[in-house]
């Protein structure tokens, strides 16, 4: 009884998560945390949480009740359910990430690199730097420098 209770608790509080997800339109993971959240209750249901303590008359027990009672096939319907929430979240999740395109590991990547990041100072600036930031071929560390310099001058300091 107290497994029961546990395990319904235990649901309800993951259908909780499972909707505040969706509420942040985040669908497929909502999906996935629903299918999660419904385990506890389809092995309460199916009786199959109850085995693992006792393994020797409860699996006639349960056999019994397999075939007798409703509520362990309706157990075995909330994991079938379970498991096809878990796939579709699985396959809407890789769907949605495919289209995106700008939050992979390649997008990470290129933030790293500087690669999308904007030309500063145009063409050229005065530190002899090309258009992405980068010094250009003739532009030593001094010059670098000279740009702190002029930058700490500025300042007064």
């Amino acid at each position: 009884m107290l497994t029961t209770t546990v395990c319904a608790a235990l649901s309800a509080a993951g259908l909780a998560v499972a909707f505040l997800t969706a509420y942040r339109r985040r669908f497929a993971a909502a999906t996935r945390i629903a299918a999660l959240s419904l385990v506890p209750v389809g092995l309460a249901m199916s009786g199959l949480l109850g085995m693992f303590g006792e393994i020797g008359g409860a699996v006639a027990a349960w056999a019994s009740d397999l075939v007798l009672k409703p509520t362990v096939w309706a157990g075995f319907g909330v994991l079938a359910v379970a498991l096809v929430l878990y796939v579709v979240g699985r396959a809407a999740g890789r769907r949605t990430r495919g289209r995106e395109g700008g939050s992979g590991r390649g997008a990470r990547r290129a933030a790293e690199s500087g690669a999308s990041r904007p030309a500063l100072g145009g063409e050229g600036d005065k530190a002899g730097r090309g258009r992405e930031g980068r010094p250009a071929a003739g532009a030593t560390d001094a010059d670098d420098f000279s740009d702190i310099e002029a930058i700490l001058k500025k300042h007064g300091i």
